[in-house]
């Protein structure tokens, strides 16, 4: 008799509670959208947020919750990655784990979805840009404002794969909005020191260097998926945009909404789920 996957729905993992909460929220959503069970857990960090903040219920981490179900037999998974490009948290460190448990358990059968910009980076999964289309345009409308620049801000990377990713869904974003806004421009949260780094720039906080960004009124098009220190509420992005505003680098800043909070976001993970379902079909 076959058995049927564990599924999981993973991200990097938060210290923040509103971050699981939204991990679980969204893993609700992709199990009713598939009528499959499809299970939140993190590849790190969250199993340090007390249960207290979490309804009593403590966030799991991947390595702990592989590991005891291999022991009670399991040997099918399903791993959903919610990551907008191919991060090494998802090409090194979860082949990783895979490799580590194979050890005890060799047996062991393991699918990864693609990410949510899907195979090609140069050209990935219109819907996300769509998606932030949509975001800048209630944003827009919510401020009131006419011909704003649009700065697309992503945490920064040492992978460059998925800068490329960002880069492209900037360029589908400009063509989306095209008369809509003055400009969009890509830009990262932060980056590591180093030139092999340099494509992460220009950084959110020297957007104003550019040509006409000085001054502006700018929406920030977050290219995020959860809340956290860097996205949320008073984390690292709104705190730049105020230095920013502050020092009458740019004459005003609204962030839109997360990408995980748009609709059609679990259309995507249930599409790339249905095709890790299929290919793991023997």
């Amino acid at each position: 008799m076959t058995t049927s996957p564990y599924i999981f729905l993973i991200d990097n993992g938060s210290l923040r509670a509103d971050s699981v909460f939204a991990l679980r929220g969204l893993a609700a959503l992709l199990s009713e959208r598939v009528g499959l069970k499809v299970e939140p857990v993190s590849l790190l960090h969250s199993s340090k947020v007390p249960a207290s903040e979490l309804d009593g219920v403590a966030a799991r981490v991947v390595k702990p919750t592989l590991r005891r179900l291999i022991a009670t037999g399991a040997r099918k998974f399903v791993f959903v990655p919610l990551f907008l490009g191919p991060s090494r948290a998802i090409t090194d460190y979860l082949p990783e784990l895979i490799a580590e448990a194979r050890v005890s358990a060799p047996d062991l059968q393991v699918v990864v979805a693609d990410t949510l910009a899907g195979v090609d980076v140069a050209a990935p999964d219109m819907r996300l840009a769509e998606m932030l289309a949509d975001n800048v345009r209630l944003t827009m409308q919510a401020a009131g404002l006419s011909h704003p620049r649009v700065a697309l801000v992503d945490h920064g990377t040492p992978a460059e794969v998925v800068n490329q990713v960002r880069n492209a869904v900037a360029g589908q974003l400009a063509a989306l909005l095209q008369a809509e806004v003055a400009a969009v421009a890509a830009c990262s949260m932060e980056r590591r020191e180093g030139i092999e780094y340099d494509f992460n720039e220009p950084l959110l906080e020297r957007l104003p260097q550019l040509d006409g960004w000085a001054a502006a009124d700018v929406i920030v098009a977050l290219f995020f998926l959860l809340p956290g220190r860097h996205a949320g509420a008073g984390g690292d992005v709104a705190e730049i945009c105020d230095g920013l505003i502050a020092e009458h680098a740019l004459h005003s800043t609204v962030r839109t909404p997360l990408l995980g909070e748009h609709p059609r976001l679990v259309d995507i993970l249930a599409d790339r789920l249905r095709a890790a379902l299929e290919s793991s079909v023997e």
